[in-house]
């Protein structure tokens, strides 16, 4: 038998929309862009959403949203130490400073009791990560935020149909950046959107994405003439809107061929959101009987989780390691992934920050002793009856 980490649907629709695509020559950001935004923000419940070419442009366009609203570059975010590396690195690809603070062990997400210490007169943002769909502690982290002036970003790479407290995930903060690569519920194979309720927001994300320009509106881009526009009556009907740059910005455009595949996956969300929830929340049930070796998230009654994937983090009593776990589950057909690291102490590319092993011992316990395996759409009740199977064999070995 064969489990695999991930999969990705691609519907009949989608492949008829990429054939009109493809033949029609546009296959650059255009109107099925549009229309993927519009259906995204409507599922998520958010005003505003804009579609980009990975998740972690998501995350680096929505922090450099801020330099319009007063930030200044070098300034400091808050980040919790253990996540997937794309949310410390997109820090730093905007121009700031991840301050790192460590997570709570049983919710795998930053600790709101250890972020006031790390607040300065230079932090601007703290980015709440959802980790492996698990909604973050948001009442208190916006709490702190309020206190102190703070904008809030939700990382949801992994939380699609995630709930808190009667609130989709994606419209807690001021804005939310999601991944849309292939192993999510809703991909467009590569690809990010961000959601914000918030306009002033969503305007410069579009210019952000197309390196800043002035105006992004369609008749800007033909530069065609338009009455409506406020930036051609800023500039004037002879400026080229198309060469005037406003701020730094990026390359960070969907393509329509990414679109069509979203949207075919929007057909199928509920389809896959229940698919993948009733895996998860079988294994969750199901994996009590393991309490003495292996633990994983809990679900809160007040939470829907956002079904990513099955978290294991191994117990300090056990007497056998990760890799002997993850081995045998490779001899029997499960495919795994190691639950990321503690990004300032565990992964070399933060090195040059000068955090030193053991100061967020609860993330590099994560790091050590974590992984993950997958929920998706495409594995059935069987494959969950086989990974309990397979694990019982292991333990009893």
């Amino acid at each position: 038998m064969r489990i695999p980490f991930g999969t990705i649907s691609i519907t009949d629709r989608s492949k008829h929309l990429i054939n009109m695509i493809l033949k029609s020559n546009r296959v650059s950001s255009g109107r099925y862009v549009r229309e993927f935004e519009k259906k995204f923000a409507e599922l998520i419940g958010a005003k505003e959403s804009v579609a980009v070419s990975s998740g972690t442009d998501a995350i680096v366009l929505a922090l450099a949203v801020l330099y319009d609203f007063g930030a200044k570059r070098g300034d400091e975010i808050i980040v919790p130490a253990l996540s997937f590396a794309a949310t410390g690195n997109a820090v730093l690809q905007a121009g700031f400073r991840p301050v790192f603070v460590d997570i709570n062990r049983e919710s795998l997400n930053i600790d709101p009791l250890k972020i006031e210490t790390a607040i300065t007169e230079n932090t601007k943002a703290i980015i709440a990560v959802h980790l492996m769909g698990k909604p973050a502690d948001i009442d208190a982290i916006k709490a702190i935020a309020k206190k102190y002036k703070l904008y809030l970003i939700e990382d949801a790479a992994e939380a699609h149909g995630a709930i808190y407290k009667g609130k989709n995930i994606g419209t807690l903060g001021d804005m939310a950046a999601y991944s849309l690569y292939v192993a999510h519920i809703i991909s467009t194979v590569e690809g990010g959107i961000i959601t914000t309720d918030k306009s002033e927001f969503a305007e410069v994300l579009r210019s952000l994405r197309s390196h800043g320009r002035a105006c992004k509106c369609e008749s800007c881009v033909l530069n065609t003439s338009s009455a409506y526009c406020a930036k051609r009556f800023q500039y004037g009907d002879n400026a080229d809107i198309r060469f005037i740059f406003e701020r730094i910005g990026f390359s960070s455009k969907m393509n329509e061929l990414e679109a069509a595949i979203g949207i075919g996956n929007l057909d199928l969300y509920d389809e896959i959101l229940n698919r993948r929830r009733k895996n998860l929340y079988s294994l969750m049930g199901r994996f009590k009987q393991f309490s003495s070796c292996l633990t994983t998230i809990k679900k809160e009654a007040y939470e829907e989780i956002g079904p990513h994937a099955f978290p294991i983090i191994i117990k300090e009593s056990v007497k056998f390691t990760r890799s002997q776990l993850v081995n045998f589950l490779e001899t029997k057909g499960i495919d795994s992934r190691n639950l990321f690291s503690s990004m300032p102490t565990q992964c070399p590319g933060f090195n040059f920050l000068g955090y030193k092993q053991g100061m967020f011992p609860e993330a590099e316990y994560i790091g050590d002793n974590g992984i993950h395996i997958g929920i998706h759409q495409d594995l059935k009740d069987e494959d969950m009856d086989y990974i309990i199977d397979v694990i019982k064999d292991f333990l009893v070995a």
